[in-house]
């Protein structure tokens, strides 16, 4: 595509997990094509005591601008019931963030990019790392690769399996390999 840029999503869940991921899952697909798609991942509720979360990140190329995109987002949030007024640190039906938006660093429509969770929580650096190891942070500068790496393990999260449209994407830690995640789906 002329003018696409790569983004990245994080997409999350704590109710009714496993649709709502999937819905997301199928949102971004149907209106982007194929998505790159990192292992899923179980961690617990950060801020706020609730049910743990189900995690992933997915890439793929868009024309779309911030604007655009951040639109889009928040009317799949809001079609997977997240209230419009939701607490920050509170249950989540369906939460898409924008990562990063190409080497985008500034607000944008409103948009702090690249997101400062990239930096703040395992749950959202470590899949980012599986898809993107030597993508750089456009204002930090390393690696996704060596932030993870250097990243504080304090923040549990493990792999689970996850199924998307009849096809394992994901394997959990009894089945997890060196290597996580599918590409290309």
């Amino acid at each position: 595509m002329t003018g696409s840029v790569t983004v990245y999503i994080g997409l999350g869940s704590n109710r009714d997990r496993e649709r709502h991921i999937r819905a997301g899952l199928e949102a971004l697909s149907d209106r982007f094509g194929p998505l790159r798609i990192s292992t899923v991942y179980e961690s617990r509720a950060v801020g706020f005591d609730g049910t743990n979360f189900l995690n992933l990140v997915v890439g793929f190329q868009t024309p779309d601008s911030v604007a655009t995109l951040s639109h889009f987002l928040k009317d799949v949030e809001f079609a997977n019931g997240r209230a419009p007024d939701a607490a920050k640190f509170s249950p989540r039906s369906l939460d898409l963030d924008l990562l990063t938006h190409g080497d985008t660093a500034g607000t944008v429509a409103g948009v702090a990019l690249p997101r400062a969770e990239i930096l703040e929580n395992a749950f959202v650096l470590r899949p980012l790392a599986e898809l993107a190891p030597d993508d750089h942070h456009p204002v930090d500068g390393r690696s996704y690769r060596e932030l993870w790496a250097a990243y504080d393990r304090g923040q549990a999260l493990w792999p689970v399996s996850f199924t998307w449209r009849g096809e394992l994407i994901s394997q959990g830690e009894s089945f997890a390999t060196e290597t996580h995640g599918k590409h290309g789906h």
